[in-house]
């Protein structure tokens, strides 16, 4: 999502920013990098504002849990600040949403709304709808800056109520890309080329995986330097023939992906008794998309041995290529006991979202 309407273009000739830095050129050249970690998001809000229902709406958006988790576990990692605290180093992260509404006369909210300029409040006034505006390197280059307002706490609300997926989205897939320059920038090619050869896919798997196993229609990658600070994450990438609808049904999914895990993933190779099992105890949370035109089904959940010595979490895609007739499972686990896994997750997202399953040999390596 790029924009999130063309109606705000107006918007931003309106504001005038007087905390925003620049040498005048129009140049970014001497402005910082951003600073943040994945998934962080700094928060400037009145502290009133955040205890009531505004809060209650962002809290909504930013702060809930990510489905199918063995424990609770917000989806990013946000920080409030109030906006009279903000520092010149707080200006450069990388993430920075600064809410407030305009009938608000507390210092606090006061501080962003010297911000906008009477013509842009104006704007809003006559608009109910317009409630934000995205400013990108505004203080820092690789910055996103979002700004959320409402002329009354019942219209921004109400706004956030009505764009929430589409803020969640705006920063999932933008941490999604970060984390992609991070992780992607060397490639394993050997896991590269078994995917080509014995399952006819196109992945884009880190260095530090390597393979676990490699078969005709299947293949384990797995990250061989867990530690303390560094989730244990294996990735696996299955193919079968497409002949049924009823594939794609939930329970039927459920079904082929512990027939797979039961064949060829143990928590324990010497142990035929510690095979990967779905934990039913834990509902999976399932979600219908396409991607590169292929119907997939999202499905994330938690998992343990059979003999329950291990356990944690997954996240996994059912892809249909119907032109190929081929129904593809690809899935990555974390094992990561007493930490969280929301991290590892996102990794996971980020390499299995960049797979080909409509990769043809003619295409090339």
């Amino acid at each position: 999502m790029k924009t999130f309407s063309s109606i705000f273009i107006a918007l931003v000739m309106g504001i005038v920013f007087t905390s925003c830095e620049s040498d005048g050129t129009g140049a970014d050249s001497s402005k910082p990098k951003a600073r943040g970690s994945i998934g962080e998001i700094i928060l400037v809000i009145d502290s009133v504002k955040w205890a009531g229902p505004v809060g209650d709406q962002l809290k909504e958006i930013f702060e809930s849990d990510i489905p199918g988790m063995i424990r609770s576990e917000a989806k990013f990692k946000v920080n409030t600040v109030d906006p009279r605290a903000m520092t010149r180093m707080l200006k450069m992260s990388t993430n920075l949403i600064y809410v407030t509404t305009f009938d608000d006369k507390g210092s606090a909210s006061q501080a962003i709304n010297a911000q906008f300029s009477k013509e842009s409040k104006e704007k809003a006034m006559n608009d109910p709808e317009i409630y934000s505006l995205r400013m990108e390197d505004e203080y820092a280059i690789g910055q996103e800056v979002l700004y959320l307002f409402g002329n009354t706490e019942e219209q921004l609300v109400e706004n956030l109520k009505k764009n929430g997926s589409r803020l969640q989205n705006l920063f999932e897939v933008r941490e999604r890309g970060r984390l992609e320059k991070i992780i992607l920038a060397r490639k394993n090619s050997a896991a590269a080329v078994e995917a080509r050869e014995n399952l006819g896919i196109e992945i884009n798997v880190p260095a530090s995986y390597q393979v676990a196993k490699s078969e005709d229609d299947f293949l384990w990658v797995r990250q061989i330097t867990p530690s303390g600070n560094r989730a244990d994450i294996s990735l696996f990438f299955y193919e079968t023939e497409y002949t049924s609808e009823e594939q794609t049904f939930p329970a039927n999914i459920l079904k082929l992906r512990d027939s797979i895990t039961k064949e060829h993933i143990f928590g324990d190779p010497e142990d035929t008794t510690s095979y990967v099992v779905s934990e039913k105890q834990i509902p999976p949370a399932f979600r219908n998309m396409v991607i590169n035109d292929n119907f997939t089904t999202e499905i994330r959940g938690a998992w343990k041995t059979n003999n329950i010595s291990m356990g944690g979490s997954y996240l996994g895609y059912l892809m249909i290529d119907q032109k190929k007739g081929k129904l593809y499972y690809i899935e990555g686990f974390v094992f990561y006991p007493n930490e969280i896994h929301r991290d590892a997750l996102r990794e996971i997202e980020t390499i299995l979202l960049n797979t080909d399953v409509s990769w043809k040999e003619d295409q090339g390596a």
